[in-house]
C-alpha cells in the first residue's frame, strides 16, 4: 500500500464552553475564555485521550481551543501543533452578540441568515464559503502530514460544520440545519484518504 492511500483518523473536537457561548453569544475571532464548565470538559478531553491514544494534537491558534487541548497534550506528552486555518469564522457585526439581539436590530436580514446562512452572512463577516476551503484544505493537510495515524484536532463549531458538509457533499447553506451543533468536547470521528472522507462517528461525549 502506499503512503499516499492510506487513511488517516481525524478525531474532531470542539473547544470547551465558554463565558459568551453560555450566553449563546457568537465568539468567532473573538478570544473568549472557558467557563469552569468548558475547562472540567478539557479536563474530561485529557482523560478520553489518555484511554484513547492519539499520535499527534493539532489546534487553532485561539485560546479557547488551545486551552482544551492542554490536558489532552499532557496526557500523552505532546507539543500540539498549531494551525490558523482551524480558526473560527468572523461574524463580523454579530461578534459578541445573540442572534436574538441581531434579529431585534435587523429582522429582514436574519430572516434571511435563518434560511440560508450561506448566501446570507452577517455583515462584515467572513464569507462562509471561504471559511469552509480554509478549514478543509488545512484538515487534508493535517491528515497528508500523520499517515496511518490518529489525530486530534481541536477546533470550532461552524468551521467544523462547514467543514463536514463540504467533506460529505452536503450543501452548506445546510450546515446549521444538518449539524445543529457539535457539543463542547465532544468527539467526531473522520477517516481521510488522498480521495476520500468518510464520517465514522458524530458528537461522541468523552464522559
Amino acid at each position: 500500500m502506499s503512503t499516499t492511500s492510506r487513511s488517516t483518523t481525524l478525531l474532531l473536537a470542539r473547544h470547551g464552553q465558554t463565558v459568551w457561548h453560555a450566553e449563546n453569544r457568537y465568539a468567532g475571532i473573538s478570544d473568549v475564555p472557558l467557563t469552569d464548565e468548558g475547562r472540567a470538559q478539557a479536563e474530561a478531553l485529557g482523560r478520553w485521550a489518555a484511554a484513547h491514544p492519539v499520535d499527534a494534537i493539532w489546534t487553532s491558534t485561539v485560546s479557547r481551543a488551545i486551552a482544551t487541548a492542554d490536558p489532552a497534550c499532557r496526557a500523552l506528552g505532546l507539543t500540539p501543533h498549531r494551525e490558523p486555518a482551524l480558526r473560527e469564522c468572523d461574524f463580523g457585526v454579530v461578534e459578541g452578540r445573540t442572534l436574538a439581539e441581531f434579529e431585534a436590530e435587523n429582522p429582514a436580514r436574519a430572516k434571511a441568515f435563518r434560511a440560508d446562512p450561506v448566501s446570507y452572512p452577517f455583515p462584515e463577516a467572513e464569507d462562509p464559503r471561504t471559511a469552509a476551503a480554509r478549514g478543509a484544505h488545512a484538515l487534508h493537510r493535517i491528515a497528508a502530514a500523520h499517515p496511518g495515524e490518529r489525530v486530534l484536532v481541536v477546533a470550532h463549531n461552524t468551521l467544523l460544520r462547514l467543514v463536514l458538509c463540504s467533506f460529505l457533499s452536503i450543501p452548506l447553506g445546510e450546515y446549521r440545519r444538518v449539524f445543529p451543533r457539535l457539543r463542547n468536547a465532544a468527539v467526531s470521528e473522520l477517516r481521510v484518504t488522498d480521495r476520500e472522507v468518510a464520517l465514522l462517528s458524530l458528537n461522541v461525549p468523552c464522559e
